[in-house]
């Protein structure tokens, strides 16, 4: 399994769109055959603080979804919407996924 939590600080002005956007990929994301854990969460204290949980089958999965063409669109167009660059920690799985 291929495990990280990625933390997205967006422009205070552009939190609520990013929240949009993200919130009708989750869905679809779940549904994706390497998909094993999809969540997409926001800090209680920094509104402008997503933050996203993934656990994916394998890298190669992960690459079939950072491929998809709305994926690809939203990363070339991502500073937009960030105040800087995404922070992603690789995560070991300590425990299996349901």
């Amino acid at each position: 399994m291929h495990g990280f939590i990625l933390h997205a600080h967006t422009k205070p002005e552009r939190a609520e769109a990013f929240e949009q956007l993200f919130r009708a990929y989750v869905e679809p994301s779940r549904a994706e055959p390497g998909c094993i854990e999809y969540h997409m969460l926001r800090d209680a204290q920094d509104p402008t603080l997503f933050i996203f949980y993934e656990v994916w089958a394998s890298p190669a999965a992960l690459a079939e979804h950072t491929a998809l063409p709305h994926m690809r669109e939203f990363h070339d167009k991502r500073m937009d919407y960030l105040r800087r660059d995404f922070e992603i920690r690789q995560i070991e799985m300590l425990s299996p996924a349901p």
